[in-house]
């Protein structure tokens, strides 16, 4: 959504704290892009701008957009989003220091304010109006579905400049968004080596790609005057999807719509903050209320929701400052060992409501999951608690929708170790990788 800081404020080198992993609970999911259906910041300079000359496989630019810190058509669009019916606002486009550009108060802002106003007359969906009414046509005559369709139509609009009633729009889009889809093969596994988010990321990228190339062979190769390759290519196309990733927003009051929002998407994110972008039918137009006060300067923030730093990086492109971001969490892997003298026993205990030998929980700030907690029971339960086994695997399970907490003091202090014995493990583990790179 919004402009995400090129700096990472924390280390990119796998640490603990930024394992950058998929939740195993209550996960986010992303969109199938099938046709089928604290005090040291150390400050990583893996941004797209500087990988890219040194790459040997180097993405060119597109043609349109500004630079990523660049104020030069924030005017230009200020001007036309109010011609087109935003209301006056009380903030304003200008670089900042968290996010390079964000929305800054003009005037006071009190707590519990609706801000934004932006009306549905502005929002960029599967349902807008092509400049190129044949491509929309050709589209959704193979229903194509909303992601795949909404990163072909910014590219035809893209292409049509000034003809194009969102050319403000897209000027002031970055042209080389911050995203992962920018990264090579070869830095997905040097900075993402110890983590789990870098098989998502590579899954992304792939995706992107297969996308890209259905669309060419099933559509584009047949309607070359309509399509051409100049236009849409690869390059473009990891563009509109890293825009995508980074701007589209759901909204909930609007039965989950998915659209771009302009303006709306020059807010950045904060973990201190939990307000968030939702459409208002009294004033039918998308508007967010603050949850504190803002003086005239300061930068105002929303949330993008409670995710990790992982989930960050994956859809934003940044990785907040070490240690502030309190939905963090890294995956703790866990498994029965096999001289276990009931190792069999539970084993079919862990099979039976879905679970394997091995399994990931996650750890964030605030606590571990009751499913962890149960896992470890399970694993240094002794014999004596064979007919708790199944009761307890059912527990470590997240399928079951009654939660249980269990209690063994007996052996809770064993629980206990176990799980300090996996983390030291785990941590071990990407000593070892760090010292190999």
């Amino acid at each position: 959504m919004a402009e995400a800081s090129r700096i990472f404020h924390s280390t990119l080198f796998p640490t603990l704290s930024l394992q950058l992993s998929k939740p195993c609970y209550n996960s986010h999911v992303y969109p199938s892009l099938s046709l089928k259906k604290a005090p040291r910041p150390v400050q990583c300079s893996v941004s797209t701008s500087e990988t890219k000359s040194t790459s040997s496989n180097a993405t060119q630019e597109v043609p349109w957009g500004c630079d990523i810190d660049s104020l030069e058509n924030a005017e230009a669009l200020q001007k036309w989003l109010s011609d087109s019916g935003l209301p006056p606002q009380k903030m304003a486009i200008d670089k900042v220091a968290v996010g390079e550009r964000g929305l800054v108060a003009l005037k006071n802002v009190r707590k519990g304010e609706k801000l934004l106003f932006v009306p549905p007359s502005l929002f960029i969906t599967a349902d807008s109006e092509w400049s190129s009414p044949e491509a929309g046509q050709v589209l959704k005559q193979y229903s194509v579905p909303d992601w795949p369709l909404l990163a072909t139509y910014l590219i035809s609009e893209a292409s049509a400049q000034k003809s194009s009633r969102w050319c403000n729009y897209i000027s002031a889009l970055p042209r080389q968004p911050y995203s992962l889809l920018y990264w090579t093969r070869a830095e997905l596994d040097r900075y993402l080596e110890a983590s789990q988010i870098r098989q998502r990321a590579i899954e992304r990228v792939t995706d992107v790609i297969g996308t890209y190339n259905d669309l060419r062979l099933r559509i584009f190769s047949k309607y070359p005057d309509i399509f051409p390759e100049e236009v849409f290519n690869m390059e473009t196309f990891r563009w509109s999807f890293g825009i995508l990733f980074s701007r589209l927003v759901r909204l909930p009051s609007m039965n989950g719509k998915v659209a771009l929002v302009p303006w709306a998407d020059m807010l950045n994110h904060s973990c201190e903050v939990e307000t968030f972008l939702d459409y208002d039918k009294s004033s039918q137009g998308v508007v967010f209320t603050t949850d504190r006060a803002y003086q005239p300067g300061e930068q105002v923030f929303i949330s993008y929701g409670k995710k990790s730093n992982g989930e960050l990086l994956l859809s934003y492109g940044f990785v907040p400052k070490e240690g502030t971001n309190p939905s963090d969490l890294v995956e703790l892997p866990l498994s029965l060992k096999k001289s276990d003298r009931c190792y069999k026993e539970k084993l079919e205990a862990l099979k039976k409501h879905g679970l394997s030998a091995s399994q990931c929980y996650p750890i964030q700030i605030t606590g571990w999951p009751l499913e962890l907690m149960a896992y470890a029971y399970l694993a240094v339960s002794p014999p004596s608690m064979s007919k708790q086994f199944d009761e307890i695997a059912a527990a470590a399970s997240n399928k079951s929708t009654i939660k249980k907490d269990l209690r063994y003091p007996d052996i809770e202090e064993k629980a206990l170790q176990f799980i300090l014995d996996s983390c030291e493990s785990s941590i071990s583990k990407q000593v070892a990788l760090w010292i190999w790179m």
